[in-house]
């Protein structure tokens, strides 16, 4: 008997896009109606709204309201608190700051993306430190851009407290390792364009993750016109003809 399978949480980075009319949202829907037509397609998204300012729990409360059951939200983590994370010995009151608003979402928050400065270089002491502290109640998805990240070391220490190594595909770069650090998968794929051969070739890329019962979390990044989240719909059917196979 074939175990469960693991779910595609694919979306974009935002989704209040008015310039998103009418190639993926329907005319005459104001900014404010937006996110249930989105969720009515995607089954998950990015939030950078909350990098910016830490969203009061009415503002969550209507979100959720607005989206059905299984859709999942994954807020990148507040500026302050990042920081604070990187640069306070003791960073526990910052993640209990920021566990008070996220803790709203629920079941309904897939992950809190963090993300560091590309500029940031490898520290095993303080991630060591800032992955012990973090609340096991919130999911963390860590964004490490530097490359001198990329060493065994550093992601043994990620999997050992349960932080989920954030993938990215670039414009100029090769696609990028895509690995299991922690209990799920998340990439985020940056480049400025994807065709129907990119798209395949990312379920593919996905696909053992998923048979293995391993989650995934995939955004595209936001473009001016929708096209973004049209493919995020396709790699969505892409990946349901494994299902179908």
């Amino acid at each position: 008997m074939a175990g469960k399978r693991g779910r595609l949480y694919a979306g974009t980075s935002g989704f209040s896009y008015p310039e998103w009319v009418p190639r993926f949202y329907p005319p005459g829907k104001a900014s404010r109606k937006l996110l249930p037509v989105y969720s009515s397609r995607l089954p998950a998204v990015e939030l950078h709204t909350t990098f910016y300012r830490r969203p009061p729990p009415e503002q969550v409360e209507k979100w959720l309201r607005e989206t059905p059951p299984e859709f999942r939200f994954c807020p990148k983590s507040q500026r302050g608190t990042t920081w604070r994370a990187w640069s306070d010995p003791d960073p526990g009151a910052a993640f209990a700051w920021l566990a008070e608003s996220m803790s709203v979402f629920g079941e309904r928050l897939g992950c809190v993306l963090m993300s560091l400065r590309g500029s940031q270089e490898r520290d095993d002491e303080t991630l060591v430190r800032v992955a012990a502290a973090w609340p096991g109640s919130m999911p963390l998805a860590l964004e490490l851009l530097h490359p001198s990240w990329q060493a065994d070391e550093v992601y043994s220490i990620l999997d050992e407290h349960g932080v989920v190594l954030v993938a990215n595909d670039w414009d100029d770069a090769g696609e990028p390792d895509l690995r299991r650090i922690g209990p799920f998968v998340y990439l985020r794929l940056r480049r400025s364009s994807y065709g129907p051969a990119d798209i395949e070739r990312w379920a593919r890329r996905l696909e053992p993750f998923l048979a293995d019962g391993v989650d995934a979390y995939v955004f595209f990044r936001h473009d001016e016109d929708g096209s973004m989240a049209l493919n995020a719909e396709a790699l969505l059917r892409e990946v349901a003809h494994f299902i179908e196979a």
